[in-house]
Parts: structure tokens; sequence; C-alpha cells
């Protein structure tokens, strides 16, 4: 079943960043499908999170997405190289955002495999919000996407994480954030090769 808006809805984005994991994110990118089980995510709390995009009320052309309803995509790039891939959530006007960060390929591994230019799968080529991306075919094109479109979308299909499965850390790569930084906001499924 499709996510609908209402799950993004939610005012808590930590909670929601731990909602998907075990949930399946699907693209179709030029009628190519593909699947992935997320197990790690990355929660952006707006205005108030230093190492938000949003921080401090910022609106730029780039993160206009975040202010907008939930349920959107927001994709972006970084170091102008890697597009990384959110969910916008809360509710519009308060820009909250999950980042994935890493995901185990289900369905059309094949196609996966050639986006990211390798012919074998090895255990991390998903792992790490740009390989994520690039073997979803995913990129900043699809910002402002809706996710509950037939392009990209997230599913729950019954995959049940316990909550004892699930570690949380600090983010990687906001040092800048300063204390922000060393916040509980990045969850992962344990024990995973991905």
């Amino acid at each position: 079943m499709i996510l609908k808006h209402s799950f993004y809805q939610q005012p808590d984005a930590v909670n929601i960043a731990k909602e998907l994991l075990g949930k399946v994110i699907c693209t179709n990118i030029n009628k190519h499908f593909t699947s992935a089980i997320i197990v790690e995510t990355e929660a952006y709390l707006g205005i108030g999170d230093k190492a938000s995009h949003a921080y401090a009320g910022r609106r730029t052309a780039r993160n206009e997405v975040m202010y907008g309803p939930p349920g959107f995509a927001y994709v972006y790039l970084c170091y102008g190289i890697h597009h990384l891939f959110n969910v916008v959530t809360n509710v519009a006007g308060i820009p909250h955002a999950v980042l994935l960060r890493a995901v185990k390929p289900l369905e059309g591994e094949s196609w996966m495999l050639k986006r990211r230019g390798i012919t074998q799968a090895t255990k991390n080529y998903t792992s790490g919000p740009g390989k994520l991306s690039a073997a979803l075919g995913i990129q900043t094109k699809h910002n402002g996407l809706d996710l509950t479109g037939r392009l990209i979308w997230i599913e729950d299909q019954n995959i049940h994480v316990q909550a004892s499965q699930i570690i949380s850390t600090p983010r990687i790569g906001v040092d800048y954030a300063g204390a922000d930084a060393l916040l509980p906001y990045r969850f992962l499924v344990k024990p995973n090769a991905f």
C-alpha cells in the first residue's frame, strides 16, 4: 500500500524517520522498476535545527519544497555530484524532512547496478544517500515530486522492524551544526549488511 500524505503529516519527523525503517521505496524511472527496503534514515527539524537547510527560516529556491505540503520529495545536489533524497514531513509552512541514507535492494537490482556503474553487488552499493539515489535513479529533477504518484513512492509491505532492532546515533556530515550535530536523529536497522 502506498503511503498517503497523512503518514508524512505527523508533527514529529524523528518518529517518522523511525517509522520509515522497513518501508519500501519504489521508483519507476524511464520505465525501469526498482524497489528497496529502507534501512537507514535521518530526521531534520526545520527552523530550530542548525543541521537543517531551513534553519532560522532560511528559504531558497533549493529548499522551498520543504515549506510545502508533506509527502513530497526534497532532492538536492551535495558537493555538486550526489543527489540526496528526502521526504517532506509535518504540514505546509513547517520545513521538516527525513533523509533516506541506506536501502536493501529488492527488485530491479540489475538496473541499480547499471545506474551505479558496477557489475556486481557489494554490501554497501546502496548505503549512503548519494549511492541510494543513484541506484534508484533519483535526481534533482525529481525535487518537488508528489510521493503518492507512480514515479517515486514509498509502500508499506508489512515488513515489521522491532524497536529492539533500531539503533539511533548522531547524524553524519553535519559537524557545522555544533550541538545539533550530536542529536540522535539518525536511525539504522541492525543487524543489516546494508
